[in-house]
């Protein structure tokens, strides 16, 4: 089996910066797209941002500029870098991976989520 498992999360006064990391764990044989979501209570899991296997990145508008995703693909890690935080930045933060691996039969990619982190960003 394959596991996410996010780090990082925390209390930051707006303006500030924090790093989420991801780490993928299990019988990986590769680790395709790699994103982070948010979500906020009574709101939906939104896209904060993406990485592909080749390093080729997306953000949503809301973030552009201020974050940067990273991944560092020989420790099957992932990064958020957060910088000039705001308040409706406060959320809990989810990892999320396209995980190929053997099967014994078949080669197999599923999705796979992390168990999240909170973020909270003070005025």
């Amino acid at each position: 089996q394959v596991q996410l498992v996010e780090s990082g999360g925390g209390l930051v006064q707006a303006g500030g910066s924090l790093r989420l990391s991801c780490a993928a764990s299990g019988s990986i044989l590769r680790i395709n797209a790699m994103r982070w979501y948010r979500q906020s209570p009574g709101k939906t899991r939104d896209l904060v941002a993406g990485i592909t296997s080749d390093g080729s990145t997306n953000y949503a508008e809301s973030v552009k500029g201020r974050f940067t995703i990273s991944r560092e693909n020989a420790k099957n890690t992932l990064y958020l870098q957060m910088n000039s935080l705001k308040p409706e930045d406060t959320a809990v933060y989810y990892c999320n991976a396209d995980v190929e691996y053997f099967s014994g039969i078949y080669y197999v990619t599923n999705t796979y989520w992390g168990q999240g982190t909170q973020v909270t960003v003070s005025s």
